[in-house]
């Protein structure tokens, strides 16, 4: 068993590593002597110590299953963090003792580090999609929706979609399709009834607002900077008054949506 002793969670590992163990033997269990199946103990056709079995291995899956899954999740968050701060090519055995997991662990879940990284984007994502669903269902003035909504992208971590501008990050790959359209269509609604609204300057887009807050939220690598969110509030509400109309200036260039991104990447 491959455990990392720095984090002192082995039982953890080990409790997954009985899931799966138990998963196995009860899928490929047995062949009783009359040529039944553990399916067939399910549905009361195999033998009768297929039928004991059964239900003790039912009892014994719930608890480890419950723990993978929240050792998952610590997974996603504990790299959702530290792809903020040291960018996508962190260690792994570091998010690992971050997430208070074993090295084993983040593998049985994340074949590789594309596979986790691709997990985070969608988290972050779907988390953030999920935030501005909820500024233009409870703010009624439009500017302060987009206002909140910076403010709390940015305790999302959405720097962690970084990775998706990358040359190396498979962008086209299925999984993100979904969360991709959802993120661009729910900030475009706020940003539009902003607009709408003439409280929004009209010559931005999504990707401008989605690049500026990944930018404004990473600290500068290398600084060395503790305690970065103590300064990322203040600089997001400069950033979101220079966003507000009459503009100061005309911006360089053309606005840029998630699309734009995409493909120049």
């Amino acid at each position: 068993m491959d455990v990392d002793t720095d984090t002192g969670v082995g039982t953890e590992a080990e409790a997954e590593a009985e899931a799966e163990a138990d998963a196995g033997a009860g899928a490929g269990a047995g062949t009783g002597t009359d040529g039944g199946t553990g399916t067939e103990a399910d549905t009361g056709t195999g033998t009768g110590t297929e039928a004991c079995t059964a239900p003790r291995q039912s009892r014994r899956m719930p608890r480890p299953r419950a723990d993978a899954l929240r050792n998952r999740e610590r997974i996603v968050a504990a790299a959702r963090e530290m792809f903020v701060e040291f960018g996508p090519e962190v260690p792994l055995d570091e998010i690992a003792r971050r997430a208070h997991v074993g090295n084993a662990t983040v593998y049985r879940h994340f074949a590789d580090r594309s596979v986790l990284i691709r997990e985070v984007v969608c988290s972050v994502m779907d988390r953030t999609s999920e935030r501005a669903e909820e500024a233009l269902a409870e703010e009624a003035d439009a500017f302060q929706a987009l206002r909140r909504f910076v403010h709390v992208a940015a305790d999302e971590r959405i720097g962690a979609l970084c990775p998706m501008l990358s040359g190396t990050f498979d962008k086209d790959h299925s999984d993100l399709d979904g969360s991709r359209r959802r993120l661009e269509q729910q900030v475009e609604e706020v940003m539009e009834r902003a607009r709408a609204a003439g409280q929004l300057r009209t010559d931005i887009a999504v990707g401008d607002l989605l690049v500026a807050l990944s930018q404004l939220t990473r600290p500068l690598p290398g600084s060395g900077c503790t305690d970065f969110d103590q300064f990322v509030h203040r600089h997001l509400q400069l950033f979101l008054d220079g966003l507000q109309t009459p503009a100061r200036s005309e911006l360089p260039g053309s606005a840029a949506t998630l699309e734009d991104l995409r493909r120049s990447a």
